[in-house]
């Protein structure tokens, strides 16, 4: 890559690859360009939504600066970066879409008069009178592309739009400010800390996320129907990955090249667990090999250009048919996602789902005979000895973030009662270490979870991912039928 160019925009600080600027290049790079004429862009289908959501946050914090960092690069390595991806708060806020976010921008609701006015500062580009448009590798359009101008994206989001070089002059005046901590440095050192009401200001976000509008959730049926085809798409390679010493990853790059078609990428690292992986909850290495007698248990979900994501798990034999230890186990897992699904209504507690799911892993436990004391005692809040099988939760919200809602106050989110808008997971599963000598040597190694993604309705709810079929029957069916094709 021995191409002319200068760092991140500063005209001396090259790298130990880059080559220096003749003047005459300089000179000339200045010369011969087209005048670029904006274009008025439709304006975006979510406008009328981040307005309403700005005005509830308004009536909050009257005459309060708000400031929401977008957030900057992530080094991978050296010079490298990660994708950017924006702060889901200012995503949420501005709703600007991942082909027109920009690094390092900022959203400022400005108090006034009325309330507050809606400010978008960003970096809109260089004029070709200006070098860096060539030489700043992290800003340049020769780099990174053409970005919206200022007429373009004051037209498509409905969004004053200022120059980011003059956030800091805007800011110095010491109005009273709130910012969101931690998402960008710079900004953090100017604003005074104040980290209760910081605090206070994430909650609120969080809580106000939890009801979703009506572009909230067809962006998400949007996700989710991506992620069912993805789905379709890892089972169709399965044979490519029994016959690869990673399989795992074949399945992995199936999804993935679904997410970059019909997405901007996955919403989450997938987990891609064979065999006894399936009992590693968190399994993102996914370099394991896939053999024809495993289950392979698949948590993947596909983010959006709105960065809202899927958030589906489940759990295919290799083979195409069950064995019979599989098949109970994984019947202990759909009873259990049944009976929380069945749990899911307005004016219900969240923490309810959990609870429906976990009396039946309970129950399978102790009819496998594995349970030492009896199922009540088992029960009991203080004892809960059939958790060795399910150490985690059976639910959580789900939206622009995959664990969405994160910074409601913990007792607010467990006592939270359900209403229409929410979208949940319901995720119960049942998982054997293979060492666990409970359990006879033809169940050890054996983790199934089932998951789908859930509408709280007025009368009760909706499987948004039920196009992905989870009774076992119908999933041998399915991967029958995909490998008829």
């Amino acid at each position: 890559m021995n191409f002319i160019r200068k760092h991140s925009g500063s005209k001396n600080n090259l790298r130990t690859h880059d080559l220096p600027v003749a003047n005459s290049l300089s000179e000339f790079m200045k010369t011969g360009w087209e005048a670029t004429t904006a274009s008025n862009l439709t304006k975006h289908s979510s406008i009328q939504y981040t307005k309403e959501r700005r005005e509830k946050i308004s009536k909050k914090y009257v005459g309060v600066r708000l400031i929401f960092p977008a957030g900057t690069l992530k080094v991978r390595s050296n010079d490298t970066d990660y994708a950017f991806r924006p702060h889901s708060d200012f995503a949420w806020l501005t709703g600007i879409t991942a082909t027109d976010c920009v690094p390092d921008s900022v959203f400022v609701m400005e108090p006034n008069l009325s309330g507050h006015e809606d400010i978008l500062f960003t970096h809109l580009g260089f004029n070709r009178d200006n070098d860096e448009f060539y030489t700043d590798t992290k800003r340049g359009d020769f780099w990174v592309g053409k970005k919206l101008n200022l007429i373009e994206l004051q037209s498509k989001y409905q969004l004053k739009v200022m120059q980011l070089e003059s956030i800091v002059r805007f800011l110095s005046d010491k109005k009273d400010s709130l910012i969101i901590r931690g998402v960008d440095q710079k900004l953090d050192s100017i604003i005074t800390e104040s980290f209760d009401t910081e605090k206070q200001l994430l909650s609120l976000l969080s809580t106000l996320r939890m009801i979703k509008d009506k572009y909230e959730v067809d962006q998400i049926r949007a996700a989710i129907d991506a992620t069912v085809r993805g789905f379709a798409d890892m089972v169709r390679i399965f044979p490519t990955a029994a016959a690869n010493p990673k399989g795992e990853r074949v399945i992995e790059s199936a999804f993935n090249g679904r997410a970059r078609i019909e997405g901007n990428e996955s919403g989450y690292r997938p987990i891609i667990a064979a065999g006894s992986h399936a009992c590693v909850l968190h399994w993102t290495k996914n370099d394991g090999s896939v053999m024809p007698e495993d289950l392979v248990l698949i948590d993947a979900g596909i983010e959006v250009d709105s960065f809202y994501t899927a958030d589906i798990t489940r759990t295919f034999p290799v083979s195409g048919r069950f064995t019979k230890p599989q098949r109970d186990i994984y019947m202990i897992v759909y009873r259990a996602q049944t009976a929380g699904i069945a749990a899911v209504k307005a004016g219900a507690k969240f923490k309810d789902i959990h609870e429906a799911c976990m009396r039946e892993i309970a129950k399978g436990a102790y009819e496998l005979g594995v349970l030492p004391i009896s199922l009540d005692e088992s029960l009991k809040d203080d004892v809960g000895l059939h958790k060795r099988w399910q150490f985690h939760g059976s639910s959580h919200h789900l939206g622009i973030d995959v664990h969405d809602c994160a910074n409601v106050y913990k007792e607010e989110y467990m006592n939270t009662t359900l209403k229409a808008g929410m979208i949940l997971t319901v995720e119960p599963g049942f998982y054997i270490q293979p060492d666990d000598a409970l359990f006879a040597p033809e169940y050890r190694g054996i983790g199934v979870r089932i998951e789908d993604d859930i509408l709280v309705t007025k009368s009760g709810c909706e499987v948004l991912s039920s196009a992905l079929p989870r009774h076992p029957d119908e999933v041998e069916v399915f991967m029958a039928n995909l490998k008829s094709e």
